[in-house]
């Protein structure tokens, strides 16, 4: 089931093939497999097309019935083969019996024939005296036999080119999402040169409070501070890393200004783990950002392949933070009131082994954390957040 969450086009693929090769090969070909019916003997193998003429002239020569005998030779030349089986006989009594059917059929006989004394010579049709005989399971042309040679190879040819078709059809579906999803995951972010990041508008859900500064009028032009008045230097810079086997991997630090004035706290911790064995094996990580002057507190969940791509998983953590796929030298932005932490992924490896799907949890994960203030805009911003609070209430 994990890898139909992770993959669901290679999964439908999988489906498809299978199917065709239930429903071709082990039903259509296998146990019900196409039955003709009405075709003529032009139809059959050489030798059982000779069977055919003696046969049917075994027949007449018992119940003399002619009209059956030209149905049953005269409609795809069965009376040219009759002539070409006589000449080629050593019995006398069969020669006369197919001279004889060839002759009911077309009325003129087969022509001079070397045969066994007994046999009469009639004016041939189609065969000049001394003409050579096939022999008994020589191939012998009968109408439509090169059409139907030809469509019993151009349907598998055709069936083939369809097969392929679809399996690259399949494959380009399958490339074309992965390579959605990956772009869906870029956490696109904008920079101005010598000033702090600021976070560009992003297409996942946000789980910050609507803003509804746009009905206050007074507040909104209090927020309008251009990005332009960030500060442009770190006030701090903080480095984590985590190891696997450490379960209780939890780290916070205190953001303080150049004076000592305390502004906020920020931090990096477990958020999630996948299995059930020891040391435990973890898929995801909480970066979070906590700021004296905002009432919220920002938390973005930085999450391996695995998880990103389990829909599940990524609906469980979902209350936890804004998810974001882990991938190195990404930088994450948390932004409160009068802070900004630019989270960078300076160092990650994925581990490997055991019965855990790759790309599932992490070995090593290294992140640095650069804490920047803002200056002259958290006064309005608080005061939004404040109006927003009672509107909300």
């Amino acid at each position: 089931m994990d890898i139909i969450n992770r993959r669901p086009g290679l999964a439908a693929l999988v489906a498809f093939i299978a199917g065709l090769i239930i429903g071709l090969v082990v039903l259509g070909w296998g146990l019900f497999p196409v039955q003709y019916s009405g075709a003529d003997p032009s139809g059959l193998f050489p030798e059982y097309q000779a069977m055919f003429v003696r046969n049917a002239a075994e027949l007449y020569a018992f119940d003399n019935n002619q009209d059956k005998l030209r149905n049953a030779l005269g409609s795809w030349q069965g009376d040219v083969l009759a002539c070409e089986l006589a000449q080629a006989s050593l019995d006398p009594a069969d020669q006369q019996r197919l001279v004889a059917a060839a002759t009911i059929v077309n009325s003129t006989g087969c022509g001079t024939l070397a045969a066994a004394p007994g046999v009469q010579a009639t004016p041939a049709a189609g065969l000049t005296p001394g003409a050579t005989a096939a022999l008994p399971g020589a191939t012998i042309a009968a109408p439509g036999a090169a059409a139907d040679d030809g469509g019993s190879n151009t349907l598998p040819l055709l069936l083939g080119l369809l097969l392929l078709a679809l399996l690259g059809a399949a494959a380009f579906y399958v490339l074309t999402r992965r390579r959605a999803l990956m772009a869906g995951a870029d956490d696109d972010l904008e920079s101005v040169p010598g000033e702090a990041p600021v976070a560009r508008k992003s297409s996942r859900p946000s789980y910050q409070r609507p803003n509804l500064s746009a009905t206050v009028p007074a507040v909104a032009a209090a927020t309008a501070a251009p990005a332009a008045e960030s500060s442009a230097v770190p006030i701090a810079r903080f480095r984590t890393a985590y190891t696997r086997g450490h379960d209780t991997y939890d780290d916070s630090f205190s953001i303080e200004s150049a004076n000592g004035d305390f502004l906020g706290e920020c931090g990096v911790g477990i958020a999630e783990a996948v299995g059930a064995t020891t040391p435990r094996n973890v898929t995801a990580f909480e970066v979070w950002l906590f700021d004296k002057n905002d009432i919220r507190t920002i938390t973005k969940v930085i999450m391996s392949d695995h998880a990103f791509f389990d829909e599940a998983l990524k609906a469980k953590l979902a209350p936890k933070g804004e998810p974001v796929l882990a991938r190195p030298k990404e930088t994450i932005i948390l932004e409160t009131a009068t802070l900004i932490i630019n989270a960078e992924i300076t160092e990650m490896e994925y581990g490997e082994g055991g019965d855990m799907p790759d790309g599932s949890y992490f070995d090593r994960f290294t992140i640095e954390l650069s804490a920047w203030a803002k200056e002259g805009d958290y006064v309005a911003r608080q005061a939004v957040d404040d109006e927003n609070d009672l509107l909300n209430y």
